[in-house]
């Protein structure tokens, strides 16, 4: 695999329904920056919203992906995303006209089929790798999950199912490099035991499913009155209902079941962001155990290298020094909480705050005790991104900037005085509305000391 990021060579669209929601789908997949990653963009929505591929906006597991953010969501992301992550499409812009990806036939198929039909461009940027260097297990014991990465040169799986079916049996499946992933790995269906379908269905689900986009595994006997509620659930009269599977359908290959899985867990890893470099043994994995091994992987991560992207050099003359942060925010001493800014463009911004004992806050937090308070730190922040919302408005001294929500705000260290704080904003999406949403960070010297994700609104001043 190429060592350089890829993107496709041209937009792929396809159309079908949801599986759990059942309305149709338009979905197109555009070509997009390096360094952009892959972004699902809500087209039936107002302002178009982002929701970025990964594993920190995954927020339901329960029968296939979902991810959200800012109130947005996209479900049943594995398949598109297997396809497009494995076959080397590191950059990717989804446009969606729906809450869920079509389902298609239930497999990768004519997704990995569009992509090797349209193929993929090199670009710039260098591929992003994680090199996994220790054993790391992530275990659900009570159900016999288990999923343990080890140290390797290159990405492989080893998976295993086993569900105490009769039906099933145990079934393994591998992908290794140089695999044929479109004729391995893309072709085999999603599946669902008989005994799944009524709680699925009182749950609102599977609105879309039916016979030709899933295999249903019948592991016992049907009695005559139930047969008639599934062919009525189906919409068919002629429906064959015996132990095996579901229209004596027949498998595309003698284990894909667990080939399924192994597609799956794919589509879950890409959720990372960077590619992996390691060995992983999976056993009866599922979209909660391979995202939350991802959240889990990518915390060790951040705690072992979280460290400020921008370098600052006291010695170099400040972008916007105080006197042009007063002209900027309506703020004043002694809640001007930001000292000068090293580093602005249209998508980031990095900013000091020099903490002396001579803040007025130390008096009382606390007397014997000096600790700058954490909510302070979250405002200094929110100062330092609304100097780079600012920016993109002419008369930036006529606005100011307004919470309206912050989330996952994490305390790593004390800030006392003589510490000085680098702060470092980077924009999730698009501004619209003037509405911001960023990733703040608050670093001293190399290490992390806070973290929030914070959204605001620029208005303009009453005169």
């Amino acid at each position: 695999m190429s060592t350089k990021q890829q993107t496709l060579k041209a937009p792929i669209s396809f159309s079908g329904k949801g599986l759990h929601t059942g309305v149709n789908v338009t979905m197109t997949v555009h070509p997009a920056d390096a360094d952009s990653g892959i972004v699902f963009r809500r087209v039936d929505l107002e302002g178009q919203p982002i929701i970025p591929a990964l594993c920190d906006n995954v927020t339901d597991t329960s029968r296939g992906t979902t991810i959200e953010l800012g109130g947005h969501r996209v479900s049943t992301i594995e398949h598109i995303m297997s396809a497009l992550w494995t076959l080397g499409v590191d950059n990717a812009t989804i446009d969606i006209d729906a809450p869920e990806t079509p389902i298609m036939d239930g497999s990768a198929r004519e997704y990995a089929e569009a992509i090797l039909r349209t193929g993929t461009v090199e670009q710039e940027a260098e591929r992003k790798y994680y090199h996994v260097t220790e054993k790391m297990v992530y275990t659900i014991p009570e159900k016999g999950v288990a999923i343990i990465l080890y140290p390797d040169d290159e990405f492989s799986v080893s998976l295993h199912v086993d569900y105490n079916s009769k039906v099933i049996g145990n079934q393994y499946a591998t992908f290794d490099p140089g695999d044929d992933y479109a004729t391995k790995i893309a072709p085999c269906r999603t599946f669902v035991f008989l005994h799944e379908l009524e709680p699925l269905i009182k749950m609102n689900l599977i609105k879309g499913g039916d016979l030709d986009n899933a295999i249903v595994v019948v592991e016992n006997p049907v009695a005559e009155e139930e047969q008639a509620s599934l062919k009525k659930l189906f919409n068919k009269s002629d429906v064959e209902i015996k132990p095996g599977y579901l229209n004596n359908l027949e498998l595309r290959c003698n284990n894909e079941l667990a080939r399924h899985k192994l597609l799956d867990l794919l589509g879950d890893f890409a959720l990372m962001g960077v590619r992996i470099k390691g060995r992983v043994w999976a056993t009866r994995p599922g979209h909660f155990a391979n995202t939350e091994f991802m959240k889990q992987l990518k915390r060790s991560i951040r705690k072992a290298g979280e460290k400020p992207r921008y370098n600052y050099d006291c010695r170099k003359p400040a972008l916007y020094d105080i006197n042009a942060i007063r002209k900027m925010l309506p703020h004043r001493p002694p809640f001007l909480l930001v000292d000068r800014i090293f580093h602005c463009d249209a998508t980031s911004v990095a900013g000091i705050k020099n903490v002396t004992m001579n803040e007025p806050f130390f008096v009382g937090h606390f007397p014997e005790e000096p600790v700058m308070p954490g909510v302070l730190i979250v405002e200094a922040m929110a100062q330092c991104s609304g100097i780079m919302v600012l920016n993109t408005v002419p008369d930036p001294e006529n606005y100011s900037t307004y919470f309206m929500k912050i989330d996952g705000v994490k305390f790593k260290r004390k800030v006392v005085p003589g510490d000085t704080l680098q702060f470092e904003i980077h924009l999730l999406e698009p501004i619209r509305r003037g509405v911001a949403l960023v990733e703040a960070k608050a670093f001293v010297g190399e290490t992390l000391a806070c973290e929030a994700v914070l959204m605001a609104q620029v208005v303009k001043n009453r005169q």
